[in-house]
């Protein structure tokens, strides 16, 4: 199946000479048609760069970007056949929010019954019928951003890109908002790039995720992937809440048995690495549980509910350790436990660089 967008060896750079800055280096991602991508990182690392360079508003320094079988570098954005939905709203103050939805189609001289069709299946599909005769300064947050997600959907485009839509609202609203946009994406089957610096947003809204980092992808895969199977520490800390614990090692062999010796503590596990090779292991706070007879022991600093679930940090010798555990925990400040491990839940990193261990 040809893909709805193709990136290759995309790279940007700013500036010249000695002042050159690359803020992208070598991006290859391929959107099937139909799929949710998103572009998820800190700021800074590039990611509303390459939607820029998807909607035209940049040219890339090096590469090939094609929406369908069209290589659309150089071409202008009004011809990429896209639509943007800005953090900003962007919408016309003195046009109803009906004339805002159609504006672009009037633009494109749509005749009246046709457009005026699109507007009522658009303003349906976002429950916004009521507030059609309404102008933006009478509309709420949430309805001014599905206004603007309207005027997108109305032009029916071949590709969707959304700018952190959803940064300008509150935390309310933005749980609503996401379930609104997953909704909307399951109907209209458009293709569709999401840029955002909020994991829970990439997580719940994405059919794959693109974690960036300084200019490079770090990995590109399911939500479920880069959870479970984080490419390298980066991703493993970026992308979960609270962060995967990384506890330093080495693998060794006792009475001809495999474990991990941490500081202080040997666990029964079998590390992909060589004897005495320095590893760190990561753990979501979910694979982690107490248990009285395990050699690992800690003290707990910090009893941290949260209504559905209660983390609980543990101080030990080898650092602190987050545990997920039922809400109403009984444990208290100071108390001494046990940890154990669900050995088959460990990642494995290579302590010097980072990257993933082969499993």
């Amino acid at each position: 199946m040809a893909s709805a967008l193709h990136i290759q060896g995309i790279r940007k750079t700013f500036g010249k000479g000695d002042k050159t800055v690359e803020v992208l280096k070598k991006i290859d991602i391929d959107v099937a048609p139909g799929e949710f991508l998103i572009l998820v990182g800190p700021s800074g690392c590039g990611k509303s760069t390459l939607l820029n360079l998807i909607a035209g508003l940049e040219d890339p320094t090096e590469g090939e970007i094609r929406i369908g079988q069209r290589n659309v570098v150089g071409v202008a954005p009004a011809q990429r056949d896209i639509a943007m939905v800005f953090q900003s709203y962007a919408l016309y103050p003195t046009m109803s929010v009906a004339d805002n939805i159609g504006f672009a189609l009037e633009m494109r001289k749509v005749p009246k019954p046709e457009r005026q069709q699109r507007i009522a299946e658009v303003a349906a599909m976002l429950q916004i019928e009521h507030l059609l005769d309404r102008r933006p300064a009478q509309l709420s947050g949430g309805q001014r951003q599905r206004v603007a997600m309207g005027r997108a959907l109305a032009r029916q485009p071949q590709l969707f890109l959304f700018d952190e839509p959803l940064s300008n609202l509150d935390a309310k609203l933005r749980v609503e908002m996401r379930a609104e946009i997953k909704r909307l994406h399951q109907l209209s089957g458009i293709t569709s790039v999401y840029v955002t610096h909020d994991q829970i947003e990439a997580m719940t809204l994405g059919s794959r995720i693109a974690v960036m980092k300084g200019g490079v992808l770090q990995q590109l895969g399911t939500p479920e992937a880069i959870y479970d199977r984080p490419a390298n520490t980066y991703v493993a800390t970026f992308i979960g809440s609270p962060t995967m614990n990384l506890i330093a090692g080495k693998p060794m062999f006792e009475s001809g048995r495999a474990a991990f010796d941490i500081k202080n503590a040997r666990l029964p596990l079998d590390c992909p690495a060589q004897e005495g090779t320095e590893v760190l292991m990561g753990l979501r706070p979910e694979h982690i549980r107490f248990d009285d007879a395990s050699a690992w022991r800690g003290t707990v600093s910090l009893v941290e509910p949260t209504g559905a679930d209660t983390y609980v940090v543990v101080r030990t010798d080898a650092g602190d350790i987050t545990v997920r555990v039922a809400p109403h925990s009984t444990l208290a400040v100071g108390e001494r436990v046990g940890l154990a491990v669900t050995a088959q839940r460990a990642n494995w990193f290579e302590a010097s660089t980072g990257q993933r261990l082969a499993d």
